[in-house]
């Protein structure tokens, strides 16, 4: 079998509603400007939306055909044995130009007791943002399942919701039952859980592409939120150059932030997962100890497979990605359903 290399997907372009021109003109993606493209599926095995690699001799094949041949050199072990051929992660950029619809993801328990599916844990990374711009994330006062059902009918429950002032950089992790939405005026790097469930509390009364009102799941909802309010929803994090800066860490993925200017080496060694390199600032070379080499410019996702001990990230200029990968997990051999 050839050896793997560092692998680029063709894009997924999904036209939204709140779609708009952000992801050509911030992140050099190859769309029309008269496109209303909401977002970029970068790395994605959602049935339907799976990824095609644009690059080497792989090109043309599917994300799960790769893994089918490659299998933990491509994954690693403990992903391979949890997750199988399905590539756990979905990785895109969303442009939103106006207000996404209030909702709530299930975690795994409830989507495979209602849907056969993963549940959804997420973070945004804020890419970009207008002045004055904000998201809704949890709630901003105390609330409980029946009042909530009671102002939802009376349209007064965005009362009660947090509305946070973002920027660029900012980080927030959304885990299953937190209430939230993307506002207009924001892009985001989107990491989740290979999940397609979303229950819709609220679509602001607007059609959907189709001209018709999009379906909402209120019932389905109010049992999944999480009523808590905290007293931040924003991670906090710092930045060393040259450095993995950690924004956060949970069960289902790491993410870590770079910035660098200078040739940078990474030791893979260790950790038993792919990982994936989203490229939001500047260019670079990716040396994997072959002949070739693989560039990646501004706005390109690029998976490096487990099998590589050593990345050699080459540059002179300032740049910035996240830093991807499944973080060690128990894996029971003889059952490779998620935790």
């Amino acid at each position: 079998m050839k050896q793997l290399y560092p692998l680029k997907f063709e894009p997924i372009f999904q036209e939204k509603v709140w779609g708009g021109d952000n992801l050509r003109t911030l992140l050099d993606k190859n769309v029309s400007k008269n496109e209303k493209i909401g977002e970029s599926l970068e790395i994605s095995a959602i049935e339907d939306k799976v990824s095609i690699v644009s690059n080497g001799f792989l090109a043309g094949n599917s994300i799960q055909d790769i893994i089918e041949i490659y299998m933990t050199d491509l994954v690693g072990y403990q992903v391979y044995m949890k997750y199988g051929i399905e590539f756990p992660l979905l990785i895109k950029f969303i442009d939103a130009n106006d207000k996404l619809s209030i909702q709530v993801h299930p975690d795994n328990d409830t989507a495979k007791y209602r849907h056969y599916a993963y549940g959804k844990t997420e973070l945004w990374y804020v890419v970009a943002a207008k002045k004055d711009a904000q998201l809704i994330m949890g709630f901003k006062e105390q609330i409980d399942k029946t009042e909530l059902y009671k102002k939802i009918q009376d349209n007064t429950f965005i009362d009660y919701l947090n509305f946070e002032n973002v920027q660029k950089g900012d980080v927030f992790y959304i885990p299953p039952g937190r209430i939230h939405a993307l506002l207009e005026g924001v892009v985001v790097a989107e990491i989740q859980q290979t999940s397609d469930i979303t229950y819709r509390l609220y679509d602001w009364n607007r059609p959907g592409l189709d001209g018709k009102p999009r379906d909402l799941h209120i019932d389905l909802a109010l049992d999944v939120i999480d009523y808590k309010v905290k007293k931040s929803y924003k991670e906090k994090y710092e930045i060393l150059p040259e450095q993995r800066n950690l924004l956060n860490a949970n069960p289902y993925f790491t993410v870590n932030l770079v910035e660098f200017d200078k040739e940078t080496t990474f030791d893979y060694s260790k950790l038993d997962s792919f990982v994936v390199y989203m490229c939001l600032e500047g260019a670079f070379l990716i040396d994997y100890q072959a002949e070739e080499t693989v560039d990646v410019v501004k706005g390109e996702t690029v998976l490096i497979p487990a099998e590589f001990e050593t990345i050699k990230l080459k540059t002179n200029i300032p740049s910035k990605i996240l830093e991807i990968f499944i973080p060690f997990v128990y894996v029971d051999e003889d059952d490779n359903e998620q935790d």
